[in-house]
């Protein structure tokens, strides 16, 4: 879908991953609630302000009125969202945080934010990342401080600000930073994790579609975050892996 298509923003982005549909389930549900609450809220305002206003025969009364209904509203208001918090939201973080795929069935990727940009680290053929160091950081095509005397990190792979995935294959993406908080934010995916130095925090997803989308900075992270765009191609198996080889000869014929 073209992102500059109305359809794109409105209401939501399409849901292009598996997990999409049940944090759109969440959005929708928490929108239409706060629909009633204001509606309801709103009726029960413009009653008090036509039954309670100034006018002859009537005195004001400054003690609390006991009110039944409005006790058994409030009770019921903090029943709902408790019910959201605990039966509906806690669940669908857990899962998404927690129950991470089988690290050896799924694509590894590390991203390490920076100002302002993406860095993309793949282990390679041997499934193993290339030890890193910030000693190793240089302006010269190893932004990620690859160990050039470590030999896992001869077939790693490094891209700025282009993320290659297979469709329909478990990815993990272990996020962080190198300078300040940034986020990391692909909207179609419905993925979103703050980058935080020091750390470096797992997120996973099952893309649906192929195509490419979008990775933008939800932080402000300083003067030139609104320039801080990446791009993330969901490839098929064919193409993915077309597109790694070409990678790691470039890597092997000394191009980064």
């Amino acid at each position: 879908m073209d992102p500059s298509s109305w359809r794109y923003w409105l209401p939501l982005p399409p849901e292009y991953s598996t997990h999409a549909a049940q944090v759109d389930y969440l959005i929708k549900f928490v929108h239409v609630l706060m629909a009633v609450l204001f509606v309801g809220w709103g009726i029960y305002f413009v009653f008090c302000l036509i039954k309670f206003r100034q006018r002859p025969g009537h005195k004001a009364i400054y003690e609390p009125v006991k009110a039944k209904i409005a006790k058994v509203a409030e009770i019921s208001v903090i029943v709902v969202e408790a019910f959201m918090l605990i039966g509906l939201s806690m669940p669908v973080w857990a899962f998404y945080k927690n129950e991470l795929p089988n690290r050896a069935e799924a694509l590894e990727v590390r991203v390490t934010a920076e100002q302002f940009a993406w860095n993309f680290h793949y282990p390679g053929k041997d499934g193993v990342f290339g030890r890193t160091d910030p000693k190793f950081i240089d302006n010269f095509g190893n932004a990620i401080g690859l160990d050039p005397n470590d030999p896992h990190g001869k077939d790693d792979v490094y891209t700025l600000n282009e993320l290659h995935v297979p469709v329909n294959k478990p990815v993990i993406l272990d996020i962080s930073s190198k300078d300040v908080i940034h986020s990391f934010t692909v909207n179609v995916l419905r993925v979103k994790q703050d980058a935080i130095p020091g750390m470096r925090i797992p997120i996973h997803f099952v893309a649906t579609h192929a195509g490419q989308f979008d990775i933008s900075c939800a932080q402000l992270c300083g003067l030139g975050h609104y320039r801080m765009r990446g791009m993330i191609s969901v490839d098929s198996p064919q193409d993915y892996e077309k597109w790694m080889a070409e990678q790691v000869a470039s890597r092997q014929g000394g191009k980064q």
